[in-house]
């Protein structure tokens, strides 16, 4: 049993008023509903590979004998959350029925049992739809857990002792990477400094980047004034969606250097859309620009194709991660020295445990970690593991910022809070994923009210 028992108060079932530990909470139902929102007409989190997206999430709602509610939710772009519903759905039997102690005793041992399943398995395994669904699961337990300790999701982790981290790792597959014991170790000499880390974030935040100004969808003017409007916003750093034509990126390029000056950085992603070759050819075109790197040059499975346009588009840096399906190809991509940035998601990876994976085995390779985020709840999330990575594994704000696009946060009971283009540290217990019930309504495929007013036109 962790040491973490503070509990916390409910009804419910039991008594009003009285405090509840985990061994007490027990999920009886899991409900799982498809969120979509029509982003797709805005042309909001448009790229060159993804040209009309419709923010969505499968999302996972654990119920207790208690007034205390587990969330969580995998993010995707529209067509085919039906497909993570029904896989969450599936999986909700390793869930309903059982005592939360009894997934919070061996988070690790957890993970690997809804990633595991003998028949289900073979659908993956550890990758695709299989894999989105099963971080849904484990997030919302993570939620859950956070609740009952009445902490948010980063300081249930930063409270917890390096054994009690480690073991809610899966290390199978990446051992020859990073152990059980060098992990304990590391984050043991990690401890010196957390205080004042930590005072670092109450009094700072955690330093963002913005996407919002670059969608490929944009207009030039919509893209000059959105620059403009983030300089006043105190922002310095920008990311323009490339994968274009070569002479429409480099217009746009030039266009958004020109706004934002010398002195920012600029980051370019071009989301897969391009084979090594062209990846390397564009990029060096790119360069005159400065880019601080080139993200997703090429297919995300492609690691020796990452390891060489990493070292013939030197000294563009190469950052990717948002599509990397495991821990595994993580370790890979590191071993092979095809990254120069590692960029983590919240739902790609299957919950809190494997990012923590993949984090440390960041610090072992020394790659700054910069999460990936937007969509809709992915600032929710990643706040929370940026702020364990600076605090518990890396020590370092060094080269490292977080993705933020200021889209749909108005839809969360605890949204993110962005002050000076920094993430303010998170206050309120959970991992930030709550929806009002109302969004549940209204944004429910294909029945919810906002559906029903465009005809389910996003299916």
């Amino acid at each position: 049993m962790y040491r973490n028992q503070r509990p916390c108060e409910t009804s419910g079932d039991s008594k009003k008023g009285e405090r509840l530990s985990l061994s007490d909470i027990q999920i009886t139902e899991v409900r799982v509903l498809d969120l979509r929102f029509p982003t797709s007409r805005a042309k909001i989190g448009s790229d060159a590979v993804n040209k009309d997206p419709d923010y969505s999430a499968a999302y996972v709602i654990l119920e207790t004998n208690s007034d205390l509610v587990g969330y969580g939710l995998t993010f995707t772009l529209g067509r085919g959350t039906e497909l993570c519903v029904s896989a969450a759905q599936y999986l909700a039997r390793y869930v309903r029925g059982r005592l939360l102690s009894s997934i919070t005793d061996d988070l690790g041992a957890f993970s690997r049992q809804l990633t595991n399943d003998s028949q289900f398995r073979w659908l993956g395994p550890e990758k695709g739809v299989i894999h989105l669904a099963a971080a849904a699961l484990i997030n919302a337990v993570w939620d859950l857990y956070a609740r009952v300790e009445a902490k948010p999701l980063w300081q249930l982790v930063a409270d917890m002792t390096p054994e009690e981290i480690v073991r809610t790792i899966d290390f199978r597959y990446i051992d020859d990477a990073i152990t059980s014991e060098w992990a304990i170790e590391h984050l043991k000499q990690k401890r010196t400094g957390f205080n004042e880390r930590l005072e670092v974030l109450k009094q700072s935040g955690y330093p963002a980047y913005t996407t919002s100004a670059g969608w490929f969808g944009y207009s030039d003017d919509e893209i000059r004034q959105l620059c403009r409007d983030g300089l006043a916003d105190g922002w310095t750093h920008f990311k323009l969606k490339v994968g274009g034509e070569p002479l429409h990126d480099k217009r746009r390029a030039a266009l958004i250097r020109s706004e934002i000056g010398t002195s920012n950085k600029l980051m370019m992603d071009a989301n897969q859309k391009w084979g090594v070759e062209e990846a390397v050819r564009r990029t060096r075109e790119l360069a005159e620009f400065d880019p601080w790197w080139m993200e997703e040059p090429t297919s995300p499975d492609d690691i020796l194709g990452h390891a060489r346009i990493k070292r013939e588009v030197s000294p563009v840096r190469i950052a990717t991660g948002e599509h990397c399906q495991n821990r595994v190809f993580f370790k890979q991509l590191m071993q092979a020295n095809a990254i120069d940035v590692c960029q983590i998601d919240s739902c790609r990876l299957a919950g809190v445990g494997e990012n923590l994976a993949v984090m440390l085995m960041a610090a072992r390779f020394e790659i700054p970690v910069c999460p990936h985020a937007g969509g809709v709840g992915l600032c929710e999330y990643v706040q929370h593991l940026s702020a364990i990575d600076y605090l518990c594994i890396s020590g370092s704000m060094e080269n490292r910022v977080t993705e933020f696009v200021d889209h749909l946060h108005e839809h969360f009971v605890d949204p993110v809070r962005i002050r000076n283009a920094h993430y303010v540290l998170p206050a309120v217990p959970g991992y930030s994923i709550e929806m009002y019930p109302q969004t549940l309504r209204d944004y429910n495929y294909p029945d919810g009210s906002v559906w029903k007013k465009l005809g389910a036109s996003g299916g």
